[in-house]
């Protein structure tokens, strides 16, 4: 009797352990569409964001006119806004993908 316990609790860590693999291929595959859409989109958000602190640089500097850095510096949060919004969708959409 103690033989079959152990078998069944053995053939049940068996069964939770492997149980990633035993997923759908096709949801294996959207979860890992959904975590590189996410890398990109923070590779976008970190791109972005040196593009405003190189803006404000220029401005510093002199390079840009305080009209010309108001409306690049607009531009530029603006995108990164959009950027942003994608970003939690994809993050979202990331974490029920998972689940």
């Amino acid at each position: 009797m103690q033989y079959v316990l152990v078998g069944v609790v053995v053939l049940a860590i068996a069964w939770f352990v492997t149980a990633p693999l035993r997923r759908p291929r096709e949801q294996a595959d959207e979860g890992e569409r959904q975590a590189a859409r996410v890398t990109e989109l923070e590779l976008r958000k970190e791109a972005k964001y040196r593009e405003i602190r190189d803006a404000q640089l220029d401005h510093a500097s002199g390079k840009l006119t305080d009209d010309d850095f108001r409306g690049l510096d607009a531009e530029l949060r603006r995108e990164a806004v959009t950027i942003l919004a994608e970003l939690d969708r994809a993050q979202a959409q990331a974490r029920r993908a998972e689940s």
